[in-house]
This record gives C-alpha cells, structure tokens and sequence, in this order.
C-alpha cells in the first residue's frame, strides 16, 4: 500500500502528481492523504512521528516511511520504471537528478525567503529588504526554468509528463506569492498550461483544488 500526505500548493504536488502519472501507466493506486497546514496538523504528535521536520510530503509503503521530495520521486521512478518520470540511460538521468536537486535545494529554498521573512530577519524594514531581494533572485531562478524547459515536446522529457513538469507548475505558481507575473514568463507560462491539461496533472490539480496564476498586482 502507498500512502501520499500531502498539502494542497505545497511542494508536494511534484509526488502527487507523479503517482497519478504511476497509476496511469501501471494501474497501481495509492492513498492520497491530505494534510491540512494552516491548522497545524504537520506538528502533531502522529505526524512528527513520521516527519520530525513536519513537512510534506510523506511517502508511506506498507507502514514504511519516507521523507524529502528527491529521495521520493528517485523511489517512485525505480519502483515504477515503466511510468518514465526519469529518464533511463544513466547520464541523463543524473542530469535530470540535478536539476530536480537544484529546484529543490536553490529554488525552492530561494522562495522560502519571500514567503517567510518572518524565518530570516527580526524586523520588519529587515524582513521587507530579504523579501525583496530574494523576489529578484526568484525570479531569475523561473528564467533558468523557462529555459531548461524551452524544448519541452510538449514535457520536459517528451511525450509524458514527469516530476519536473509538475515542479516546473508548482515554481511558477509560487511566483505570483512573489510578486512574479506568470504572463512576464511567456514561454514557461505556455509550457505550464499544457502541463496542467495532462491527465494525471489535472487529476492531482483537481483533487488540491489550485490554480496557477497567484498574482495580485500592486495596488
């Protein structure tokens, strides 16, 4: 059995969106588990039990438990290798490693910054300044995106969609929360929006209820 908790908008849709693409593929199913943040259930106690970070996303398999969004999708795709969510000759598929690492590690981080200032400086003209730089950075962290996914046929690795296709959704949606309009970034914009029509996408976007476009311009 393979449980998924996840938060909807959360990093986690790159697992989630990768097992629907699994079970389209191969017909294995698994245990969507929403996790709801806003009202703190990543810090009880059941939870830390699992994940002492309390975040998502946390993969169960048969009472197994695995954390960390890379250590997760490299589980799925030797598990499912059918389902191609990396590719197989070995140099590429490292080269795909680090970039999905790169997304996780610098980009990812990089937008933390942003939406929690609160974490990296104490008062507020400070936090205003580390938002404001780590928004500049974010966005030239979307630009590398946009042109690592320029030859996307129509998905990052062809004719199906992966996990870097749904990180790719869920980095430029996080871009609105920085003041990022994804119309600014046309050509991932465009990208994104055939992702979304994918089936397991759009079954794993249904089921978080979210959209793409976050971005409220400046009053």
């Amino acid at each position: 059995m393979i449980e998924l908790y996840f938060a909807p908008g959360a990093c986690s849709f790159v697992p989630h969106a990768g097992l629907e693409i699994v079970q389209a593929a191969t017909g294995e199913s698994f245990e969507p588990r929403l996790v709801k943040l806003h009202r703190g259930e990543n810090r009880t106690p059941e939870y830390l039990a699992m994940n002492p970070n309390g975040q998502v996303p946390v993969l169960v398999v048969d009472g197994k438990v695995l954390t960390q969004i890379v250590a997760i999708c490299d589980y799925l795709d030797r598990r499912f290798p059918q389902a191609g969510l990396l590719p197989t000759e070995s140099w590429a598929r490292a080269q795909a490693l680090s970039q999905l690492v790169w997304m996780n590690n610098t980009a990812h981080p990089t937008f933390n910054q942003v939406f929690m200032p609160d974490r990296y400086a104490e008062s507020e003209a400070a936090r205003a300044e580390v938002r404001a730089n780590a928004a500049a950075r974010y966005r030239a962290c979307l630009e590398r995106v946009q042109d690592w996914a320029a030859g996307a046929a129509p998905y990052w690795f062809g004719a199906q969609p992966s996990f870097h296709d749904a990180y790719a959704f869920t980095l430029l949606r996080w871009g609105g929360f920085a003041g990022i309009d994804p119309a600014s970034l046309p050509s991932y914009r465009a990208y994104v929006e055939r992702v979304m029509q994918a089936a397991p996408v759009a079954a794993a976007l249904a089921r978080e209820r979210v959209k793409l476009d976050t971005y409220k311009p400046a009053a």
